[in-house]
């Protein structure tokens, strides 16, 4: 199994997550919950990437749609506490996509489709799904983003191992491990520790 696949979307049903207050969601003209902090580009993913990656950080793409009710979960829940929010705008740019719109959109390979297109081509058929993309392209040249990605998170997780799973790529354990090996180890450090989960 390739490792973009390995992540089963039943982990985040383990966690028992306390809920903070739901926050007032934002809507964009699009009808997608939305974060100031996304991305504001023209669409060019190599252009997006290398912007990116020149600060430091790694990619990744949003895949979202209108009247998603994990969509918006993930921004009334996960992406309004303040140490989830924090971690994601340090260590990522993240640029959303509408599972359904029309927007154009140039592919890694230099193919320009619209945002529909590219989510049947990098075979994304649920939201939301979260791709997450290599720091660097070296070798990559005609390669679309569904052949160059990381990693994927299939569906909603909950908060702990939602910002587990941003770590997880961040400190690119995924060239080495496994996500459940890493939010194994993690929290048994937690407990070893005599700490409570924050975000259990």
């Amino acid at each position: 199994m390739h490792r973009r696949d390995f992540l089963l979307a039943a982990a985040a049903a383990t966690a028992l997550t306390a809920i903070p207050a739901l926050a007032k969601p934002q809507l964009n003209e699009s009808g997608l919950h939305v974060k100031p902090w996304f991305m504001d580009t023209f669409m060019n993913l190599r252009d997006n990437h290398a912007e990116v990656t020149a600060q430091g950080k790694h990619m990744v793409l949003m895949f979202e749609q209108k009247g998603c009710p994990y969509c918006a979960e993930m921004h009334k829940v996960n992406l309004e506490i303040p140490e989830i929010s924090k971690f994601i705008q340090d260590n990522f740019g993240v640029l959303q996509i509408n599972l359904w719109g029309s927007r154009e959109v140039t592919d890694f390979d230099g193919k320009v489709m619209e945002e529909r297109e590219l989510a049947r081509r990098w075979r994304v058929h649920f939201t939301p799904t979260i791709v997450f993309l290599p720091t660097s392209l070296a070798g990559m040249d005609g390669k679309s983003g569904r052949d160059i990605e990381v990693a994927r998170m299939p569906g909603y997780f909950k908060p702990f191992h939602f910002i587990s799973f941003f770590e997880f790529i961040a400190g690119d354990h995924y060239k080495t491990d496994e996500f459940q090996r890493f939010l194994t180890e993690k929290f048994d450090r937690l407990t070893r520790a005599g700490k409570k989960p924050s975000l259990w």
